[in-house]
């Protein structure tokens, strides 16, 4: 697929999506501001929790800790009962009461803008240092989570099996400017018409450039 054709995709979804939005992302901003801390934080309470439960959970615990000495603080006990509804509660507030203690001891503070920083926080992967330098910092990032893995492959952008190749593969054909926001996009569109199983494929505004790789049933 061109990169003539990829800009018409991304067009498309800029257009269509956000009657579906906001995401979890959008919402901390609205509410938190450009907020480095807080943004990452957010993403590690959204591992494998809902947008719905994750943003409640979020404004519970910020409430009452919104910055690494506060949540430092907080003893694991009360931070696992503050975040019990995001699911896998003991090892999220593990990773993140960790994560706040290095950043007080070793950071003064303050979340690295660096990728290589980022990712030697334990528990912080490829996805979350994305979404905290694209949203937070600015810093153009390609974010993939499952739903950026399945619909890049799906409609033909590229051609890959693993997210490490995903990432590299996406760099390659979108242009920067589109890197931090691909992943908004495909995470409403995955949600809301091409899912894992059986896609809306009858009113996907991007089917005629779609090649529907995997895709054996549809509505």
């Amino acid at each position: 697929m061109n990169k003539c054709i990829i800009s018409s995709v991304i067009s498309i979804l800029q257009k269509g999506v956000n009657k579906f939005g906001p995401v979890l992302i959008d919402k901390l901003i609205k509410e938190y501001g450009k907020d480095p801390f807080i943004i990452l934080v957010g993403c590690l309470l959204s591992l494998r929790a809902k947008d719905s439960v994750t943003i409640n959970v979020c404004r519970e615990l910020f409430s009452r800790a919104k910055t690494p000495i506060e949540i430092y603080k907080l003893s694991q006990g009360e931070l696992e009962k503050i975040i019990y509804k995001s699911g896998f509660y003991k090892n999220k507030a593990r990773v993140i009461k960790n994560i706040s203690e290095i950043l007080v001891n070793r950071y003064h503070s303050r979340v690295p803008d660096s990728y290589q920083e980022l990712i030697k926080l334990k528990g912080v992967g490829p996805k979350t240092a994305g979404v905290v330098l694209g949203y937070a910092y600015d810093i153009p990032a390609i974010c993939v989570d499952t739903h950026v893995h399945r619909i890049s492959n799906r409609i033909g952008i590229i051609k890959t099996s693993t997210v490490k190749q995903t990432e590299q593969e996406l760099s390659k054909v979108l242009n920067k400017k589109y890197w931090t926001g691909w992943n908004r996009l495909l995470v409403l569109f995955g949600q809301n018409i091409c899912t894992p199983v059986s896609p809306k494929c009858s009113i996907c505004k991007i089917f005629k450039f779609c090649k529907r790789v995997g895709v054996s049933r549809s509505r």
